[in-house]
């Protein structure tokens, strides 16, 4: 199958550091090519990857700051791969919204994975008005705000099934892991971990639009003894920093769609406890993987037992549910299956052909023609005859054969 995933120009594919869309959309387009599927990456040109890649941009946008409007480049993006949809058989968007106003007027079949949150007021007329285009969630609790939209199917994410693995460590902290922010509430696992007696360690990264918040919010509490900030790690510091850990706490307090980080724990065999939100009940099996607690008191509570969670159970889990060969035969589910929806009156037209051939009828009128009485000619000639008129005529009877 000829495939196009077309990607953010934010960061690279992978990026650098921190950036799960752009992880998700390596591992399934490394994924694709693995299944021996002729696929194409749209990303930025510092990308890397064993697809064909056609940079839209030489440099990811966050490391470019030269670039003061990233949607012009996303335009030009989306136009690029408009001229060349007919050499695809399917076309892959991570674009939220972006491509829907434009391929929905084309022929390739296409999907858009909706990647972030969908409960702001605007989506609702949005999709309203786009209701024939269809998307994939990453979570079934992605969905709710927007019932209007023309979902085709959950799809949650996957990564490579070696990429992180249980080290030989013993688990001695707890850890934060992701992005500093007031959605993430790290000061909620800070005071959990307080709660506990327990040493807590933050691998984080803070962008410039939360630089103030994590000022006047986070940073003081820092200093207590009991807290250990690292700062951004990459991919492969993650596997010692997640094994070493008691348990993964998520206390984020937003309906996060998805939550990278819980399966890149669980890949290294270490428990989650995380807060009821988004798709966190989809993610977290209770007792088995983690626990879903509603506050710090019940986050508490469930680290009493979370050594009783056994880590080659939440190993074996993570290779049942969450690698990225999964994901990647999922998606290629979806394909075939809006490939089919796509063919059957091309199919049908070329059936009805064969028979009329089969039976040496003549051609047929076009159902235009032949609903109006038209013919090629000037305005008098093709207005639609009066019903007497057509009525007058002599008929021709075609037997059919038995």
């Amino acid at each position: 199958m000829r495939i196009a995933q077309i990607a953010p120009l934010t960061e690279a594919i992978p990026p650098k550091l921190y950036g799960g869309t752009e992880r998700v959309i390596s591992w399934l387009t490394e994924e694709l090519v693995g299944l021996g599927h002729d696929v194409t990456l749209f990303a930025s040109g510092d990308s890397r990857t064993s697809a064909k890649l056609e940079a839209a941009w030489p440099k990811a946008l966050r490391l470019d700051g030269s670039v003061r409007d990233p949607n012009a480049l996303h335009m030009m993006m989306l136009e690029q791969v408009r001229r060349q949809a007919a050499d695809f058989d399917f076309l892959h968007f991570h674009l939220d919204y972006y491509p829907f106003s434009l391929f929905c007027r084309q022929p390739t079949p296409f999907v858009t994975t909706l990647h972030g949150r969908l409960d702001l007021p605007e989506h609702q007329p949005l999709f309203a008005t786009f209701s024939s285009v269809p998307v994939v969630s990453i979570s079934d609790a992605q969905r709710q705000p927007i019932p209007c939209a023309k979902w085709v199917r959950t799809v949650h994410h996957g990564l490579p099934a070696r990429l992180l693995t249980p080290q030989p460590v013993k688990p001695a902290y707890l850890a934060c892991i992701g992005r500093i922010s007031p959605e993430k509430a790290m000061d909620r696992a800070i005071a959990i971990a307080g709660r506990c007696g327990l040493p807590i360690k933050i691998a984080a990264k803070v962008d410039k639009v939360d630089q103030d918040y994590f000022e006047q919010q986070i940073r003081p509490l820092l200093a207590l003894p009991h807290v250990e900030y690292i700062g951004e790690i990459s991919d492969h510091e993650k596997a010692d920093f997640l094994s070493g850990a008691l348990a993964l706490l998520v206390t984020i307090d937003w309906p996060e769609p998805f939550g990278l980080v819980m399966i890149e724990a669980l890949a290294c065999g270490t428990p989650v406890v995380a807060f009821n939100r988004g798709a966190v009940p989809e993610i977290v099996e209770e007792g088995v993987t983690g626990f879903v607690v509603e506050d710090e008191s019940g986050a508490a509570t469930a680290l009493k037992g979370i050594e009783q969670l056994s880590r080659q159970k939440i190993r074996e889990r993570f290779e049942r549910r969450f690698t990225a060969r999964r994901m990647a035969q999922d998606y290629l589910t979806v394909y075939r299956d809006l490939m089919e929806a796509a063919e059957p009156l091309p199919r049908l037209v070329a059936r009805l052909r064969a028979v009329r051939d089969s039976l040496g009828l003549a051609r047929p009128m076009g159902a235009a023609q032949s609903a109006l009485g038209r013919v090629s000619g000037n305005s008098s000639q093709t207005k639609p005859k009066p019903a007497a008129a057509r009525d007058a005529r002599p008929r021709k009877a075609v037997a059919l054969p038995k």
